[in-house]
């Protein structure tokens, strides 16, 4: 870890600043075992933070109100005034960073200028969510940077929030819920609608979730993503004026859904029960982790892979490839398509000693048919958010 992210930001942080950083802070993607689109609508899911780090070296400048940020792997940099209005910019990146600050500028939270180097081991466009760990990882320094006093849950939510104001995605809280709040060697079973939550010791016996990267981002995410929200929000509103007196859209049953068809559209009804049924699904997959049933984990996951792909349309012809030719190997319990969809990694639940004949045919197989080098990722489930000291053993 230390050679891999942390030296190299650092010697990037001496080389542009002259300075020693005051502090270090590591801020981690994640992984959704089970659980897809069903954060936004009242449902489970069941994610976990993983050892992908955004690292961030920073300083303080009390002498000044300018704050320079540098993103090392990009090789760019934005400067901004911590006390001026913060509005939307060109460089997305810095977006995600803006959308924070700008929610908590209040009289009562007094900021100063910093310097601040970041560098990632989270795979951009893969689905483990780099903006959430950016989003949420500058929310915990500027909380522990100047005692803002802010509880775990109230980052989570201006991550989010950030991201629906300044990057224009309108995303769910599992995210930003899973890079603030992880347990190394769990999974966090969320209530998106209370943010009540629990964990599960994440033992695989055996068995490990390796992520298939297919190295692919088709350009309709972020519209595809909202056109989604919107099928289902018609389907919500139509749902809810049939049946007012459900309280959580988790409550509806298939049967009411199915009365409702033929005023909201095939289409909205599609999405809708893809999501009613995913949420059973994440419930179940809690029940298996905690039982060790991994068999039955891994049949849920394909379940949901085939859902995703014809019932929320949200997977492409790369993904459909990899999990329907990683199913076929000896030693797979099951895999699905992770993350927003359209392109990004598969997660895939393999027998540990099978795994690199997996790697090695999948990689083979996908390279014949769409000529595109798969990447790999074995990833451990890890801790949320911390800052990192050198007597802390990554």
């Amino acid at each position: 870890m230390r050679e891999q992210l942390i030296n190299p930001t650092l010697e990037k942080f001496r080389a542009e600043f002259r300075e020693e950083p005051e502090h270090i802070f590591l801020s981690p993607g994640r992984i959704n075992i089970i659980g897809e689109h069903v954060d936004y609508s009242d449902g489970f899911v069941l994610p976990a933070a993983i050892d992908k780090y955004i690292c961030f070296a920073v300083r303080k400048l009390p002498q000044t109100n300018l704050c320079t940020i540098i993103a090392k792997d990009l090789g760019e940099e934005y400067t901004f005034d911590v006390t001026a209005e913060i509005k939307p910019v060109r460089q997305m990146w810095a977006n995600y960073i803006l959308g924070v600050i700008s929610q908590l500028q209040k009289p009562e939270n007094q900021f100063c200028g910093m310097e601040i180097v970041f560098s990632s081991t989270i795979p951009m466009g893969s689905g483990l969510s780099s903006s959430a760990a950016l989003e949420c990882g500058f929310a915990y320094i500027l909380n522990e940077l100047f005692d803002l006093r802010l509880s775990k849950k109230e980052i989570a939510v201006i991550g989010q929030k950030s991201e629906h104001t300044f990057a224009g995605v309108q995303c769910g809280i599992m995210d930003q819920f899973a890079s603030v709040f992880g347990k190394e060697n769990q999974v966090i079973m969320l209530d998106c609608h209370s943010l009540e939550h629990q964990y599960f010791d994440a033992d695989l016996k055996g068995y490990s979730l390796l992520l298939f990267d297919s190295c692919v981002k088709h350009t309709h995410l972020t519209s595809g993503y909202n056109e989604r929200r919107k099928d289902v929000e018609h389907g919500k509103k139509v749902l809810w004026e049939k049946f007012p007196e459900v309280e959580k859209f988790r409550d509806f049953t298939t049967t009411m859904l199915d009365s409702a068809k033929e005023k909201m559209g095939s289409v909205s009804h599609k999405r809708c029960l893809y999501i009613l049924k995913e949420i059973q699904r994440v419930e179940m997959a809690a029940k298996a982790i905690s039982e060790g049933n991994i068999e039955y984990l891994g049949r849920l996951l394909t379940e949901t892979h085939a859902g995703l792909s014809t019932e929320f349309e949200v997977s492409c012809d790369e993904l459909d490839f990899l999990v329907e030719n990683t199913l076929q190997q000896e030693g797979v319990l099951g895999a699905r398509m992770m993350g927003g969809g359209f392109g990004g990694c598969s997660i895939n639940l393999i027998q540990e000693d099978k795994a690199e004949e997996v790697i090695k045919n999948i990689s083979k197989k996908y390279l014949e048919s769409f000529n595109i080098q798969m990447k790999v990722y074995q990833v451990k489930i890890s801790d949320g958010i911390k800052e990192y000291t050198n007597e802390y053993i990554i």
